[in-house]
């Protein structure tokens, strides 16, 4: 629950300390504080070893060679799936269309004001 909180807040923490891999109980407060959350000093503790430990994976994740691996965009190989649009049955004229809704003005299906 707490990773939801500081999870925007921790991002731009992580990019401006790409290479940081441990960070003080200072920082948590910090990062605490800037997500509006008050924590104990148990939570404070354990969330500066798990962000440590989440700085270190991603310092590992910075040494990879991706020089060759293009990005990977989508993972599904799905396809629009979408058909085109046809006109099935075109002798229908817009008056008779019209003649149709409930109300109509200027050509126009005229409706109620949605606020």
């Amino acid at each position: 629950m707490l990773y939801v909180h500081l999870k925007c807040v921790f991002c731009v923490f992580i990019g401006y300390n790409v290479y940081m891999t441990q960070i003080s109980r200072d920082d948590v407060q910090h990062l605490a504080q800037l997500s509006s959350l008050r924590l104990s000093d148990d939570e404070t503790g354990g969330l500066q070893e798990d962000i440590s430990n989440i700085l270190q994976y991603i310092e590992q994740l910075a040494e990879l060679d991706t020089a060759g691996v293009e990005p990977t965009y989508q993972v599904t190989d799905l396809e629009n799936v979408w058909r085109d649009d046809q006109v099935l049955d075109d002798h229908i004229t817009r008056e008779q269309l019209l003649a149709l809704s409930p109300e109509s003005a200027n050509n126009q299906v005229k409706v109620p004001k949605v606020l």
